[in-house]
């Protein structure tokens, strides 16, 4: 006969396994030596696992992904990766909105139900706006691909904001159109270019490899053409 304790903890890692489930493949990825071969080659869909959000916050539009923002946390790729170059397209459908995406992460949420890694910030233009402290505007440097350590990893910012990395030129459009990030991962340093422009980095991350999330975070985002190449 099983004890209390027993059956709690089969009920808790019954919970765990369930939630780290498949739910859908979006996007592609490849390996450089690929590209470079020489031959023509075919890229792999990636495949997105749950870590604590709802299915329903997730939903497949045509080549669109819609994420409707709550309940707050991640998705997460299948595969870990070190080094590697991340394209990325995305949109907010409502002002102020708040979104992400987390590379070299362990995709294990902390107690704000996010998990640690190197966080790309994508917020919308309004953020700012909405978000007045003591009478006075947050800086927009906020919104432009902000970069920072979360969850207890250390960076070097390339352009400090305390522990942060501001971008040196703010390129990012409003709610309802597409922009386009390059975050080239290697041996610690992230470059990020912002439709078009590379404006901001950090180096000597502390975590250099794990998995790359999705953050659903209170508002509608979409994405789409996400590419990954893999380096060596």
């Amino acid at each position: 006969m099983k004890t209390v304790i027993q059956i709690i903890i089969m009920v808790f890692f019954a919970g765990v396994v369930s939630a780290q489930k498949p739910l859908f493949k979006f996007g592609e990825e490849i390996g450089f030596e690929k590209i470079t071969s020489g031959q023509k080659v075919k890229w792999e869909p990636v495949q997105w696992i749950q870590v604590n959000t709802e299915d329903s916050t997730w939903k497949l539009q045509g080549k669109e992904l819609v994420c409707y923002g709550l309940p707050i946390g991640v998705i997460r790729s299948e595969k870990k990766y070190e080094n590697f170059i991340l394209h990325i397209e995305w949109k907010h459908m409502e002002a102020g909105g708040n979104s992400g995406t987390f590379v070299w992460s362990k995709a294990e949420p902390g107690e704000n139900r996010l998990p640690d890694g190197v966080e790309v910030q994508m917020l919308e233009l309004d953020w700012v706006n909405l978000n007045m402290r003591n009478g006075e505007k947050p800086p927009i440097a906020y919104v432009h691909g902000e970069l920072f350590g979360v969850g207890g990893v250390k960076i070097i910012p390339d352009n400090p904001r305390g522990e942060r990395s501001k971008s040196v030129e703010n390129r990012c459009l409003g709610k309802g159109e597409w922009n386009t990030y390059e975050v080239v991962c290697v041996d610690g340093t992230i470059k990020l270019s912002v439709n078009g422009k590379f404006v901001n980095g950090i180096s000597q991350s502390s975590q250099r490899s794990g998995y790359i999330c999705l953050e659903a975070e209170g508002a509608e985002i979409h994405f789409r053409n996400i590419k990954i190449i893999e380096l060596p």
